[in-house]
């Protein structure tokens, strides 16, 4: 799965955790932009280990601060 499609199938995914419409950037972080705090991280995260069907460590878990560099984890697990 390309790039794109990724960014597609993730902007599916975080909907219903993005309460306040905030629109998805490369930059949006999910601290500061998105407000998701612990829980929702973990809930998003098995949202997308389910979907792409890979394992992000929780030392990945820590790096990953934006919606790009989401996108650019998932894509490189897959391959």
């Amino acid at each position: 799965m390309d790039r794109a499609a990724v960014d597609t199938k993730i902007r599916e995914l975080i909907a219903p955790f993005n309460k306040k419409g905030v629109e998805l950037k490369d930059e949006t972080t999910f601290a500061n932009d998105l407000e998701f705090d612990s829980l929702t991280v973990m809930d998003f995260v098995a949202e997308i280990e389910d979907e792409f069907d890979i394992i992000i460590s929780m030392n990945q878990q820590a790096e990953i601060e934006n919606f790009g560099q989401l996108i650019d984890a998932v894509s490189k697990l897959q391959d």
